[in-house]
């Protein structure tokens, strides 16, 4: 059976992790799932309770000795998988916002292997109640949706999804290689440019309600013009395969 690994990065989210590590651990119990699915929480330099948490409550978690940011955790998540030979690897926010019972669908097509990545979309299927996100920040969505599409020829709805799917392959890869400043966009360059099958498939959300996001600048000019260069720079840049 294959084995599927949750990589959940967390920076203080004490009001969430517990309630997203018990929504996983429900799902798991009352679904007759295909794979394994296992998870680790990278806690990513916490300052308030959540290393608490997760020590009192045996979450398996990694302790960062210092905030590295979303790119850093994650990262951190898929060099884990690499070295314990998980065939795929999910991102999964602690904060709630993922819903499990899209697993499956997420999923589904990197086993079937008819794609190497997935991307869990609000956007793909309008016969489903999801939460949108704010007006200003779907408008930052399809500015970075229309540089990706200007730079690789992919229309990708949901460019900032944190609800993610990679194979074995893009594993090892993302453990050497994971953008820092804005990951989600530009790892999705990345791969299309390296020639690996991307797939947006429909996957549920909720509205945050605890703690704050780890993308709360899209009302700034100055944030949608670095991550709008970050994204040219990454689809024009040649990268070296060693």
């Amino acid at each position: 059976m294959k084995r599927v690994l949750l990589i959940i990065p967390a920076y203080n989210e004490e009001g969430s992790i517990q309630k997203t590590v018990s929504m996983i651990e429900q799902y798991k119990h009352a679904t007759d799932l295909p794979f394994v699915l296992d998870y680790i929480v990278i806690n990513d330099g916490s300052t308030d309770a959540t290393p608490q948490i997760l020590d009192r409550e045996g979450i398996p978690h990694i302790d960062l000795v210092q905030n590295l940011g979303i790119g850093g955790g994650v990262q951190t998540g898929y060099l884990y998988a690499n070295r314990q030979g998980y065939d795929v690897a999910v991102q999964f926010d602690g904060d709630g916002q993922h819903d499990i019972a899209s697993i499956e669908d997420v999923v589904g097509p990197v086993l079937t292997e008819e794609a190497d990545f997935t991307i869990g979309s609000r956007f793909i299927d309008k016969s489903k109640e999801n939460f949108q996100s704010t007006f200003m920040r779907r408008v930052g969505i399809n500015l970075i949706s229309f540089a990706i599409r200007l730079v690789t020829r992919k229309k990708i709805y949901d460019t900032t999804s944190g609800y993610r799917a990679a194979n074995a392959r893009v594993i090892a890869y993302f453990s050497k290689r994971y953008p820092v400043a804005y990951p989600e966009p530009e790892s999705i360059v990345r791969l299309l440019k390296k020639g690996y099958k991307v797939k947006e498939v429909p996957a549920n959300m909720f509205e945050r309600e605890e703690g704050v996001s780890s993308i709360r600048a899209f009302k700034s000019v100055t944030y949608m013009i670095d991550v709008l260069t970050s994204i040219l720079i990454a689809g024009f840049m040649k990268e070296s395969d060693s």
